[in-house]
């Protein structure tokens, strides 16, 4: 596995680890307007402005297959999606750990948004819920959490 930085190339293969995650995983959790939300929230736009400014990560399999992705902007990780064929890998640990790396570098803190899907993942791995939101998706209800880890916790060894 390797983890390069995204460049415009690469739109394209962000485009569809995150699409494909979101349209194969948060329907189980979440109503229509709420994916399309998140679809929306995550548009090409977005993901093309993120990379020409350095801030997205795309993990290869060994086979140099792109199969997962993370945005780092400052202290915030986001947009962390590994494809369903990849999961229970531990390729979304692995991203997760660079983020945190990239993160932590430079700051005391952590912070991300989780969806429902990946909030159990991020109690695991240290992460404290700060804040529940719940926003207005297309006419559904979206529900998610801001959550923070402190770079003294993993140091002290409590993570």
């Amino acid at each position: 596995m390797d983890i390069i930085k995204a460049d415009t190339s690469m739109a394209e293969a962000v485009r569809n680890i995150v699409r494909t995650t979101i349209n194969a995983i948060y329907p189980h959790y979440y109503p229509a307007g709420a994916v399309r939300f998140f679809l929306e929230h995550h548009s090409d736009e977005k993901i093309i402005s993120d990379i020409r400014a350095g801030k997205v990560w795309l993990l290869l399999t060994d086979e140099d297959v792109p199969a997962g992705t993370v945005t780092v902007d400052g202290n915030d990780i986001g947009r962390l999606f590994v494809l369903p064929g990849y999961q229970g890998k531990g390729f979304g640990g692995k991203l997760l750990r660079f983020a945190e790396e990239k993160v932590f570098a430079e700051y005391d803190e952590a912070v991300l948004d989780s969806s429902l899907p990946a909030k159990q993942i991020y109690l695991k791995k240290g992460y404290i819920p700060q804040d529940y939101h719940i926003i207005d998706a297309f006419g559904d209800h979206l529900c998610f959490d801001s959550m923070l880890k402190k770079k003294e916790d993993l140091e002290s060894g409590l993570l």
